[in-house]
């Protein structure tokens, strides 16, 4: 019965963007509060981009069960759309990334995108007004990234690191690479779980609507892009406490939310997550990130933002917009996918695996697993065993 669970997915999506943004942080679940509970040391680190954005890194150096043993390789991990570096750490020791990898025996850095819950500060903008929201993903990729990894690589003394992104994730790492190639010398290996590059057979419901409207230039598109998109908030907060619960029986609504952002019917829901994911998760971004994805569905292109073709000739030197030279990317990729991801669909991965150099694409693995969706790459059951063995034994081979 798609559209009451629709309805409903909807229900708890608009419950979360009836209330204002307050530029604070809200939840009582954070990265730090997870990963101290696990008996982890957790360091909070801050850098500023060259366009003003305050963002928050969360760094594990090493694993509980070692204590210091010296110098670490780097792993830095990158969350998705409306996601934050609590992604790692929500499964706990036996399924987060994060954990995983310190165990494995890396250093690990977790970034935080200018706009969630623990990026909302700027030198001179607040959050409470529109300045602040003027940013899509190609700002992530060219401002964001480079500022957390030249901190990583400068406070750890190591000349490169691991990447490890998730959707969006894997979006701002094609930016990076695309449009400051310089970084192929920073980065020994990418790890880009639900790539999303080519969007134009995404199977969201959401695109489907808003997709004709939204994903083109137009009035709208310009008023209310600059706006905050589903903030984290102690609403969202309280609905995980106490409707996500296993013994609510509403739990249904937060399971179908979750599903209607990375597809249906996945038997690796781990449902005993969700209090925590909704108290985590959304954590805010621009609506501008959301119109930048629409407009790469309508348009079948992985290129830069549309503004029309008056603006886009003063901003590129042409009537359209440029597209993201994914081909010329030069560094060593790997990619994890599935059949039934809503955002990384199987025809729009193959044309991402088409593109890219063969001598930078080292592997293309699409999960025997028919019914995984896009967050089953974060919190499925089993996700170590199916994913995370094989992504640290590539990490640890590149």
């Amino acid at each position: 019965m798609l559209v009451p669970q629709v309805f409903l997915g909807l229900l708890c999506i608009g419950l979360a963007t009836a209330l204002p943004a307050d530029g604070g942080r809200v939840s009582s679940v954070t990265t730090l509060t997870l990963v101290r509970a696990q008996g982890y040391e957790i360091q909070e680190h801050t850098v500023q981009t060259s366009d003003g954005y305050i963002l928050t890194m969360h760094r594990i150096p090493y694993s509980k069960n070692t204590g210091y043993d010296g110098a670490r390789p780097v792993a830095f991990l990158m969350h998705g759309l409306l996601c934050s570096s609590s992604d790692w750490v929500l499964g706990g020791t036996h399924s987060g990334l994060a954990y995983l990898l310190s165990e494995a025996g890396y250093d690990v850095w977790m970034g935080n995108a200018r706009g969630n819950t623990y990026s909302k500060k700027h030198a001179t903008h607040t959050p409470l007004l529109q300045p602040f929201w003027n940013f899509e993903w190609h700002d992530i990729g060219i401002y964001d990234l480079p500022a957390m990894i030249d901190y990583v690589l400068y406070a750890t003394g190591v000349d490169q690191l691991s990447y490890v992104g998730h959707s969006q994730g894997t979006t701002s790492f094609f930016v990076l690479s695309s449009m400051i190639p310089r970084f192929k010398s920073r980065i020994r290996s990418a790890h880009l779980l639900a790539p999303v590059a080519w969007m134009e057979h995404m199977e969201s419901p959401l695109a489907t609507v808003g997709g004709p409207l939204l994903g083109q230039p137009n009035a709208f598109v310009e008023l209310f892009g600059s706006m905050e998109f589903l903030p984290n908030t102690q609403l969202m907060n309280l609905m995980g406490s106490l409707m996500c619960s296993d013994q609510a029986i509403s739990q249904v609504i937060c399971t179908n939310s979750l599903f209607l952002m990375g597809g249906w019917n996945s038997p690796y829901l781990n449902e005993s997550m969700i209090p925590e994911i909704m108290a985590t998760t959304p954590a805010g971004c621009s609506v501008n990130q959301i119109f930048h994805y629409l407009q790469e569905y309508n348009s079948g292109y992985f290129r830069r933002f549309d503004y029309g073709s008056t603006r886009n000739k003063k901003e590129y030197g042409s009537k359209a917009p440029p597209d993201y030279d994914v081909e010329g990317i030069n560094v060593p990729t790997y990619l994890y996918y599935s059949d039934n991801d809503y955002f990384a669909s199987l025809i729009d991965v193959d044309r991402l695996r088409y593109v890219m150099d063969p001598n930078s694409l080292k592997s293309a693995y699409r999960l025997p697993e028919t019914k995984w969706n896009h967050l089953d790459f974060l919190w499925g059951l089993n996700v170590k065993e199916i994913l995370y063995d094989r992504v640290i034994n590539d990490i640890k081979n590149a």
